[in-house]
């Protein structure tokens, strides 16, 4: 089909604003990975732009020399898959019974869940009843803190509900009860909408920094994401403190963004291995079938 002038300067303005985006979207990224590699003197006097100036791998070496760093990745890794299974068995067990309509109450029981989703305790009764109950300063506190997410709950819902019922009629006059249909049959055609929240979950969990700052006390618990805010925290202050740029601080910049590209390495490893699941669970609910 012929494109009309009006379509054609259309995907022209699309593809350049499209273009745009993500240079904005890449080029942060894009700019850790070689300021990490590159010299430090040449990243704090701003040289460092497209390509990298110099190779250096003195910070990489020097992180791994950092004894706290695999403490802290191993919290990191402990956190977000612990955590993520947490996540998933909590979400999975309150999405499918909310998938059946003859569940007495369950519009009173979504009304509840969609509440949290706009109103919370906030920050300072949230704290004081994770102190109370015992849990500041524990493992456990991280892994109970977001245990559940009501959107992840909505869009397992949702995928359960496009579930033909006529499967579930056929199980039940073969004897299986509702946990039976829940594993041998949901969970099998879920796989895409299972794959796309644990994804979620995952890298919620990866990159979750603000209640392990509060509620862990101890440094041997940290993960690494509090590691990291630690360390550009006492690079900013090095820096606006300092009358020169002294090489401890030019070191310390690359130090960073070292920490950045191990920290995000996982996560751009395992995506992939997941886009397929992703791309197909992203649309979960959008067509009721």
């Amino acid at each position: 089909m012929k494109l009309t002038k009006g379509q054609k300067v259309f995907n022209v303005v699309n593809f350049f604003l499209m273009l745009a985006v993500c240079l904005i979207t890449v080029y942060p990224l894009w700019y850790t990975v070689i300021a990490s590699f590159s010299d430090p003197l040449a990243v704090s006097t701003g040289s460092v732009t497209i390509l990298p100036v110099g190779f250096e791998l003195a910070s990489f070496k020097k992180v791994f020399e950092m004894d706290n760093i695999w403490t802290a990745y191993g919290n990191t890794i402990f956190y977000s898959v612990f955590g993520t299974l947490l996540n998933m068995v909590l979400t999975i067990l309150g999405a499918y019974p909310l998938s059946k309509r003859r569940l007495k109450g369950r519009r009173v029981f979504m009304l509840f869940i969609l509440i949290t989703m706009w109103f919370n305790a906030g920050m300072m009764p949230s704290f004081l009843n994770y102190r109370d109950l015992g849990l500041y300063d524990t493992r456990a506190a991280i892994l109970l803190c977001g245990a559940i997410d009501t959107f992840n709950v909505i869009l397992m819902r949702t995928f359960f509900e496009n579930v033909p019922d006529s499967m579930e009629e056929s199980a039940k006059l073969d004897g299986a009860n509702d946990w039976r249909i829940l594993l041998n049959i949901y969970l099998p055609l879920s796989v895409p909408a299972i794959a796309t929240v644990t994804m979620y979950y995952f890298v919620g969990r990866w990159n979750s920094y603000f209640w392990s700052m509060l509620l862990l006390k101890d440094q041997s618990k940290v993960p690494l994401q509090v590691l990291l805010k630690k360390l550009i925290v006492e690079v900013s202050y090095s820096v606006n403190e300092a009358v020169d740029m002294s090489a401890t601080v030019m070191t310390e910049q690359t130090i960073v963004y070292a920490t950045i590209v191990i920290a995000v390495l996982p996560m751009l490893i395992l995506y992939p291995f997941l886009q397929k699941f992703f791309v197909k669970g992203i649309m979960v609910g959008a067509i009721k079938g």
